[in-house]
């Protein structure tokens, strides 16, 4: 696989509250899968598809991450640590890390308590072409209503976002994977902000699109999730490695 020529931000400073009860002493993506961490498959992933430059937005219990991790090298990439000291929210983080990301033209972000089975080359090339400002990966799943939903057009521009229902029905939603060219930060208010209520409605006009996946998405964001993650960690394990 040739090195893709991006840098990724992974989202790894979340305080999991929710997952507390079944990984009590440890950040949300460090909680295991197999022998191995749920970030661990986050990293082979990206590595696999040719990215190699990472950045990792860390917060609480930081020091876990930073010591499981390094700079990267026992991985085959590159980590540098953008650590926020209050909580920042999906976009604030981001915006933290605006230094880190200086020479980069776009670039990839990701949550780290999340997993699709995406293609990241393809993801990149679709916002290259379009020249956006964000291109979103979605997925279609059974359960949309506890996730919310994306609304897109025939040429796959977002057109809206609906909030949770709560209701048990298909459809396409945010996958928590993203391409956003540089100039995204300039739509991002200093302080905690995020993506989704702050900076996504803000930049619509502006044109975000989406590219959807077909591949297995996964949270880990309740037990009941992370408990069926650890079912699926042999497709899990299998995905992060394809090329």
């Amino acid at each position: 696989m040739p090195t893709l020529d991006i840098t990724a931000v992974l989202l790894v400073g979340g305080m999991g509250t929710r997952l507390r009860s079944v990984v009590p002493s440890a950040p949300k993506p460090l909680a295991s899968l197999g022998d191995v961490s749920f970030l661990e498959l986050l990293v082979r992933q990206l590595r696999t598809q040719g990215i190699h430059r990472l950045i990792m937005c860390s917060g609480y219990l930081a020091d876990q991450i930073e010591a499981k991790f390094g700079d990267g090298r026992a991985w085959g990439v590159t980590i540098e640590y953008s650590k926020e000291h209050q909580p920042l929210g999906t976009a604030g983080a981001i915006n933290q890390a605006r230094p880190l990301l200086r020479d980069a033209v776009d670039f990839v972000v990701m949550n780290g308590d999340s997993f699709l089975d995406a293609d990241f080359g393809k993801l990149v090339q679709f916002r290259r072409l379009k020249k956006n400002l964000a291109t979103l990966a979605i997925v279609q799943v059974e359960n949309a209503g506890r996730y919310g939903t994306v609304r897109v057009g025939p040429d796959m521009r977002v057109i809206g976002f609906n909030e949770k229902t709560g209701i048990s029905a298909t459809g396409l939603i945010n996958a928590g994977i993203y391409v956003f060219d540089r100039t995204i930060c300039d739509y991002i208010s200093d302080g905690p902000s995020s993506l989704e209520r702050d900076v996504f409605p803000r930049i619509l006009e502006h044109g975000i699109f989406a590219l959807q996946q077909e591949g297995l998405f996964i949270d880990i964001g309740t037990p009941e999730d992370y408990a069926r993650a650890r079912t699926l960690f042999e497709q899990l394990n299998a995905a992060a490695s394809r090329k």
